[in-house]
Parts: structure tokens; sequence; C-alpha cells
């Protein structure tokens, strides 16, 4: 039985790396389908792709999951490729795979990608997506290696995690951060709303949103048809986090946020 594989990578589309990648697939695992998540992340920005995985992977089917966000490429850093009750993930170890893992309950096993047989061999180390990662995936998919085949195992301690923040309730306050910046301008926070509860704060409420030294007052609403066009407000995205948005409009621009930029939420 063949598995699918969910494919994250910065590469972009300009050049023709995500399509070689494919190439490997294709000729590992021909009867594998492959489901490209996204080539767009920023580049070489680890905590942005492992954030995309992490929204994304409960909505995946099981199988293999290939993501290359990999600004150490050609260090000392390992290759890793982990085992989980959902399926198998292959990619660096620098933290991009652990959020999406622990959402899907932890890795039962882990390996080192460092046998060579399970290689493309290449004179240059720079494109480690083709020549380890998606070799290792498309064995993975196809049956045709398990995971023990790839290389020695790791212990839970070996392997880099991916710490990320958490809101900080204070005094009728709610602290954190903008997460995401999605391709419409909408901004995603590490908020919940389980955290504003926690201050009295609901649906239909407003709210006072603090960046920098600037506030502004924005209905948390359900949907953006509850504002007038040109409005901000506050929602439940489809994540299950509060974010920022403008109707018709870009938040990030409106509102002057970025990703990693600190907001802070009151009654």
């Amino acid at each position: 039985m063949t598995l699918p594989v969910s494919f994250l990578s910065d590469f972009g589309r300009r050049d023709e790396f995500v399509g070689v990648v494919h190439g490997v697939l294709a000729k590992l695992a021909p009867e594998s389908r492959v489901i490209d998540l996204t080539h767009d992340t920023p580049r070489g920005n680890v905590r942005a792709g492992a954030l995309a995985l992490t929204r994304a992977i409960q909505y995946l089917p099981d199988g293999v999951c290939l993501a290359v966000v990999d600004p150490g490429v050609g260090s000392e850093r390992k290759a890793i490729a982990l085992e989980t009750g959902w399926g198998f993930f292959v990619g660096p170890d620098n933290g991009l795979l652990s959020p999406a893992v622990s959402m899907v309950g932890g890795a039962t096993r882990i390996v080192s990608v460092d046998n060579p047989e399970a290689m493309i061999p290449s004179p240059g180390q720079t494109f480690q997506g083709r020549d380890v990662f998606a070799p290792a995936a498309g064995l993975l998919a196809s049956g045709e290696a398990a995971l023990d085949d790839l290389g020695p195992t790791l212990g839970d301690d070996e392997v880099v995690p991916l710490l990320l923040p958490l809101a900080e309730i204070d005094q009728g306050s709610v602290s954190g951060e903008a997460w995401w910046v999605d391709g419409f301008g909408n901004v995603q926070t590490n908020i919940s709303p389980g955290d504003l509860a926690e201050i009295g704060l609901a649906h239909g409420h407003e709210v006072t949103l603090r960046v920098g030294a600037t506030t502004h007052r924005l209905p948390w609403v359900a949907a953006y048809s509850e504002v007038d066009e040109g409005s901000p407000l506050l929602h439940v995205d489809s994540a299950g986090l509060i974010a920022i948005a403008v109707r018709g409009g870009r938040a990030d621009q409106r509102l002057n946020l970025a990703e990693g930029a600190s907001v802070t939420l009151t009654g």
C-alpha cells in the first residue's frame, strides 16, 4: 500500500526545485499522490513553516509529510525521519517538524537519515531536499524502506524542539504576538478565545488592541460582514485563534502589524 506525500517548502515556484522533488518522488513512489501544501513559506523562516504545518496537519491524509525549510542546509544539523500515529515526517532537525508532530500525538520513533543507500549521490550539499529528504519520503511512501532502513535511532532529547510562545494573562489584559500574516493581510495571533474569556471578554464585545503605543477599539465578531467595509475587527480564525482583520482591506498595513509584533488585548 502506497502512502500520500504532503509536501511543504520555502522553495517558491520560480526555479525548478519543487518540480525536481516531485520528479524524485515520482520515480520512487509512482503511485503516491503528492499534495503541495505550500512552497511560499518565507525563505528560511522555520517558525513560519512549522506554524503552517501545524495549522494544516489535521486536514491532511495519513501518510508521509515532507517538509523542507532549511537555512542550515549543508551544516552539521541532522536530517531526520519520525514515525507517529498519523504517519511519517521527514525533514531537517531544526524544529520545523516538532509542533505538528506534537499535534498528532508525538513521535514513537525517530531516526537520523544518513544511510547513503537511501540518498541521491551529489557533489554539492545545498539541495538536500532533492538528495536526502525526497528519497527518504519516497521510500517510506512506497513501502520500499522501513524507518530503520534510513539510519540509526535517535532519542527525543537528540532532536531540536521549536518552542512557541504562549499568551500571557495579567491584570485584565492578554499579551501575545502576531504569529502569521496571510496573503489577505489578516493577522493571526497566539491568543485563544479561552484566554480572552479569562479576562471577561466574549464574542460580541468591544476589545481594545494595543500595538506599541497605539490603541484601537475593535468589535469581536463572527464574520467580516458584521462590520462596515474598511472597518477593523477581531474574529476566531479557521485555526481557532484570535485574528485581526479589516473588511475589504489589510489589517497588517492598516494597524501596522507584522509577524512577531507584540499585541495586547483588553476590555
